[in-house]
């Protein structure tokens, strides 16, 4: 009995410590996103060339609560350091959000919450109304962006009221065609166990915050950008609050 009660004890007291760490990285994020400016960039300058550091409109964080995480997963992109701002990629004058305003279809035909067209019109904030919310399982979005393009980054919000959370089996691809089935590339995947049978990806999960998702494109060419998820940590559902392209129509 007494090492039961030892053992009882020792679970007691890491679950403890796991809580506070949680909710440490919790203030802090909540902190330094309340510091810092829309659209900061850290750490390069425009190049010789003309290239410039990519603009990106972030919003406030307005957490809710926090969702419990394990920071020392395999699987898991390391929590930023305190104060730390992420670096953004060089890109070509010119550069806009190809994705802004244009047309949304989804495998889930009927949203629980919202609209597809939601995930571009441009509003990215953390409040009810902004967010789309799809079936459990695996969904995907897609987003014509109207012509071939050269694509140099994304950034992705799923849902970033509750800091803590991340989605499962995140597959981002790029296509020719609306069916996907020629030109496909898979620019990002951290689906490690490969549970949607796509291949196993090595990319790492993340946590969702208001700063969202970047993900750096090389080399890409295409007109449909498809997005997957399989569920979340808190729950089985999908969503999305907004997506950006970053790129420029290839000319005529």
């Amino acid at each position: 009995m007494k090492n039961r009660g030892s053992f009882l004890a020792m679970c007691v007291l890491c679950s403890a410590a796991l809580f506070l760490l949680v909710a440490g990285a919790y203030a802090a994020e909540k902190k330094a996103g309340e510091t810092r400016t829309s659209g900061e960039t850290i750490g390069k300058a425009a190049d010789s060339k003309g290239m410039f550091p990519l603009k990106v409109d972030i919003p406030k964080p307005r957490y809710t609560g926090h969702s419990s995480i394990n920071p020392r997963s395999p699987h898991l992109e390391p929590l930023r350091k305190p104060g730390e701002v992420r670096e953004m990629p060089l890109v070509p004058p010119g550069t806009v959000n190809l994705a802004l305003k244009k047309r949304v279809t989804s495998s889930d035909k009927k949203p629980i919450i919202g609209k597809a067209e939601m995930i571009t019109d441009g509003d990215k904030e953390a409040k009810d109304g902004s967010f789309v919310e799809f079936g459990p399982g695996q969904q995907w979005v897609q987003i014509d962006l109207g012509a071939k393009s050269d694509i140099y980054a994304m950034m992705i919000w799923h849902y970033h009221k509750q800091y803590g959370r991340f989605y499962r089996g995140v597959i981002v691809q790029t296509a020719d065609d609306p069916d996907f089935v020629t030109g496909v590339k898979t620019v990002f995947n951290n689906d490690h166990d490969n549970t949607a049978k796509m291949g196993a990806g090595k990319n790492k999960e993340y946590i969702e915050s208001h700063e969202g998702k970047l993900i750096e494109c090389r080399d890409v060419r295409a007109r449909y950008v498809r997005l997957y998820s399989s569920g979340n940590t808190s729950n089985d559902m999908n969503h999305y609050t907004e997506v950006e392209v970053y790129g420029k129509p290839l000319s005529k």
